[in-house]
This record gives structure tokens, C-alpha cells and sequence, in this order.
């Protein structure tokens, strides 16, 4: 084997090992320090909240149409987020599950735009076919900011 090509396998081997220590060494001292508040997990500045359903049978005895349960499930959110530290304001990003999305996304929207008026967050959707408890039309989710 020459020279040059001796070289070029040594320089290879000590990057992929340097790359390796660095790799292990970050890995185990990274730690999302998780912390739940209130139902909310918060991970540094970020709170995360997760599964906000749009009916509850002791909030409201029936399901009721896509509109209420987008309120109920924003007021839900917006109340956890306030009592975690933040508001609707701070929102980064919503993901909405939806049954019948041709249906259903007008109603979802026009109660959604009444949270977010300005400064909107990144949102987005998916269809479902239903959830745990038959009538429920959505689920929520989010990603906010906590100073």
C-alpha cells in the first residue's frame, strides 16, 4: 500500500472515531429535562400539550356540533397554557386530528380563527375516522413557548 493511500485511511479513521467520542459524549449528557405542569409538559422554554379532545360528557352532556368542540377544546388549551405559564399568544404550532374533514373543516376553521386572530401559529391536519368516545369530531394538540 503507498503512502498516500496509508494516510488517507489513518485521517478517515481518526475523524469517524473523533465523530464517535463526540457523538457518545453529547448524547449522554443531553437530557430533555422534562417537567409536567399541570398537564402540560414542559421542556425548557417549550410547553407541549397533547390529545385535547372536543367533547367531554361531564363538560357538556352531548357532543354537539364541530364548532363547540373546537371552542371547548381551545378554551382547554388556552386555560392549561395560562395555568402552565403562557397563553395563546405564545402557540408555535397546532395540529388538529378531524373526522370528516370535508365536512367538518369550515365549522373547525371559523371557531379556530376566533383564538388565533393574530400572530397565527403553524398549523397543521389530518382526517380520522373517529376517536375513543363515539360523537367526538377532534383532537388538538400544540407546541408553545414559556418564557
Amino acid at each position: 500500500m503507498n503512502n498516500k493511500n496509508s494516510r488517507r485511511k489513518m485521517m478517515n479513521a481518526a475523524a469517524l472515531l473523533l465523530a464517535g467520542a463526540g457523538g457518545a459524549q453529547a448524547q449522554s449528557s443531553w437530557s430533555p429535562k422534562k417537567q409536567l405542569v399541570g398537564g402540560v409538559i414542559r421542556s425548557g422554554n417549550l410547553l407541549f400539550l397533547s390529545g385535547i379532545g372536543g367533547w367531554y360528557p361531564e363538560r357538556r352532556p352531548k357532543p354537539g356540533d364541530v364548532q363547540e368542540q373546537t371552542s371547548d377544546a381551545l378554551t382547554i388549551m388556552k386555560q392549561s397554557l395560562e395555568k402552565a405559564g403562557s397563553s395563546m399568544d405564545n402557540v408555535l404550532k397546532v395540529q388538529v386530528a378531524l373526522v370528516d374533514p370535508e365536512k367538518n373543516w369550515d365549522g373547525m376553521n371559523e371557531a379556530y380563527n376566533k383564538f388565533f386572530t393574530k400572530n397565527r401559529p403553524a398549523r397543521s391536519y389530518f382526517g380520522a375516522t373517529g376517536f375513543r368516545r363515539p360523537g367526538q369530531l377532534l383532537q388538538i394538540d400544540c407546541i408553545a413557548y414559556a418564557g
